[in-house]
């Protein structure tokens, strides 16, 4: 046993050794601006536009524009959510630009074709178009130039950019889903009939439809200049032209084309929104994050149970440390896959429980510290907001299904894979991770930016002559609400999304902008991320780089149309190379399944604001393609 010991000790000591070693990629320093996202040519974007004297939000908007006209695991089709620090109300927004469910997409439609989810790709999986309302909404109303000028970078690409081997190479292992789309297969597969159909690496890639569709936005918001109308007035009127004019008619002309739902009238009513965010205070650390039609609330959930515990002492990536926040991670899953859902229709969730810090202690006394729960329910909330949870019944249900262990909330035809873990293959994975990038952006005058979009990736369907690719956010829906009443899919409803940026304030003024791609990932990293700075006084840099676990004891939010496509896999953890083996061999003894990855950090893009020497480091990971440029 002390052997044991101490072989953990001196395993706990070479982690907390290895990132006060210099990182593989500089920190980025800047007095008067930063901007950091998925692409170099879209971080570049996001500087031009702050040369050209834009704020944070301008540059926010242009990167957006970039990464979607890049094909950066997203498209202008797919969604856009976003915090951003206005200095001079001197508090934290929230924008809601997430496409509803159209017109006909109920659950009756889609187990009538033989899903147990909303399908993966194509028309069928499409919500409505929710990028564009979000850029001229937050341009709008909190930026200061004009459509024109924001999107010049990215209709400058649209006119050809040389592609990257990511992309490129993306498309050609597609190619055989992208063909079965007309207007996908017109763009994307530029050397049709040759045994490479994709474009090559560095090959000037056109996209003239796309191109046309932006164009006619600029000519609307320029036309209404011209008419006297205000900036604000004239960025709508690009709204309006995509959303109720002749891009939008041709938006659903060819989506429908396709097989698609979406209705003019899908595209009319749907407007994005700006929304109070959702917060916590941990130590001194007041952390935002987006509504409960995210998962971004289970951060906030794993941060106040995580305050139960002593973490420094714990040790940076300790098997202590990995347990308990695995163990956290186990119920705020849990609660997220069975309580999250639009708050704009019923049944109402009990947010307010769930955020309780009441609530979490309560949870922070249900986690076992000799081994995994792979059990791990969700809770009750309902009492810690004064309410009687009207689930009861559902969830003892649920419960009375398993065999063995208390309180287990999956569903009796998913019990084998949640006692015994399944291996880590490649289809699972892609599901785990899919989707996604993060723009972070911030300036001198105290603006601050985070978004996360997504949707419309490849293999993307594109509606019409648009060059627009359609949304696959459909499948964030269930149709049984046994898995989650609060997200069963409707008409005019928002999935629940893994799509989550984060903004921190200490002491009243920005602290810390962040975000990550990675599906389900997503927030599993942003905790840990926020956790090496917060406690182990990282530099950001450094907490971008530094090694995190994953793990897979959650319903996947991505992928897959059947129920054993999604099951969780308890005990399934991911841990990177450099583990020491005396963590390994503890980890196992307490029921982990181990698997091991090269990097496992991200890739997670962050921004933080240096109050004592007014100055902003930017952190971009090692882990992807991700870059950032500071002045």
């Amino acid at each position: 046993m002390r052997t044991k010991i101490a072989l953990s000790v001196a395993g706990c000591l070479s982690a907390l050794l290895s990132f006060t070693q210099p990182t593989q990629k500089p920190p980025l320093h800047g007095k008067h601006w930063m901007a950091v996202t998925g692409k170099p040519l879209a971080a570049t974007a996001g500087a031009m536009i702050f040369q050209k004297g834009g704020n944070a939000v301008d540059a926010a908007c242009a990167m957006l524009a970039a990464t979607c006209t890049m094909w950066d695991v997203l498209s202008w089709g797919g969604e856009t959510q976003a915090l951003i620090y206005h200095p001079k109300l001197k508090k934290v927004i929230a924008i809601n630009a997430m496409g509803v469910a159209p017109t006909g997409a109920t659950p009756e439609f889609f187990k009538s074709k033989g899903y147990q989810f909303p399908p993966e790709y194509g028309p069928l999986a499409a919500t409505t178009p929710g990028t564009p309302g979000g850029l001229c909404l937050m341009l709008a109303e909190y930026g200061s130039l004009s459509l024109r000028e924001v999107l010049a970078p990215a209709m400058q690409m649209a006119a050809g950019y040389p592609i990257d081997a990511q992309t490129a190479n993306s498309i050609e292992r597609n190619k055989a889903m992208i063909r079965t789309w007309p207007y996908s297969a017109k763009t994307f597969l530029t050397h049709s009939g040759e045994k490479r159909e994709a474009p090559e690496a560095g090959e000037i890639f056109v996209q003239q439809d796309l191109l046309r569709t932006l164009t006619r936005m600029v000519e609307a918001e320029q036309t209404a200049l011209k008419n006297r109308k205000s900036r604000k007035e004239a960025i709508m009127a690009a709204y309006d032209r995509f959303y109720k004019g002749d891009i939008a008619q041709e938006f659903v002309r060819g989506s429908r084309e396709q097989g698609g739902l979406i209705t003019l009238e899908d595209l009319a009513k749907w407007k994005p929104v700006a929304e109070e965010p959702l917060h916590t205070n941990y130590k001194g650390i007041e952390v935002y994050k987006l509504q409960q039609w995210t998962q971004g609330p289970m951060l906030l959930q794993s941060l106040n149970i995580l305050e139960n515990f002593d973490l420094k002492a714990m040790g940076y990536n300790s098997t202590k440390y990995i347990h308990t926040l695995y163990q956290t991670l186990n119920l705020t899953f849990a609660d997220r896959d069975f309580y999250y859902g639009d708050p704009n229709f019923p049944p109402q969730e009990p947010i307010r429980g769930l955020l309780s810090k009441e609530y979490a202690k309560e949870r922070a006394g249900q986690i076992r510290m000799d081994k995994n729960d792979a059990f791990a329910a969700p809770g009750d909330p309902y009492p810690f907001e004064g309410k009687t949870n009207p689930y009861l019944s559902l969830l003892k249900q649920r419960s009375s299904d398993t065999t063995g262990g208390k309180g287990n909330a999956i569903p009796k035809h998913d019990q084998t894979s949640q006692v015994s873990a399944l291996p880590m293959d490649e289809a699972y994975m892609d599901r785990l991770w899919r989707g996604t990038t993060s723009v972070e952006a911030a300036d001198t005058s105290g603006w601050v930016v985070s978004i996360t979009p997504s949707g419309g990736w490849l293999p993307a369907c594109i509606a019409g002559n648009t060059g627009v690719g359609m949304s696959q956010r459909m499948q964030s829906f269930v149709l049984d609400s046994t898995l989650d009443p609060f997200n069963v899919v409707r008409p005019g409803k928002r999935p629940r999304v893994t799509l989550t940026p984060s903004l921190a304030l200490k002491n009243g003024k920005p602290f810390l902008c962040f975000g990550v791609q990675g599906g389900d990932t997503q927030d599993q990293n942003l905790l840990q991320f926020f956790l090496n700075m917060a406690e182990f006084d990282m530099t950001v840099q450094q907490a971008t780089e530094a090694a995190n676990f994953n793990t897979n004891q959650l319903w996947l939010s991505l992928g897959g149309t059947q129920v054993a496509d999604r099951k969780p896999r308890a005990g399934n953890i991911l841990l990177p190379r450099t583990t020491p083996d005396a963590v390994r061999s503890e980890l196992k003894q307490m029921g982990y399944t181990l698997q091991y990855g090269d990097r496992t950090s991200g890739p997670i893009n962050a921004i933080y604001f240096d109050t004592k020497h007014k100055s902003l480091w930017g952190g971009s990971s090692n882990n992807g393609e991700d870059y950032g440029i500071g002045w």
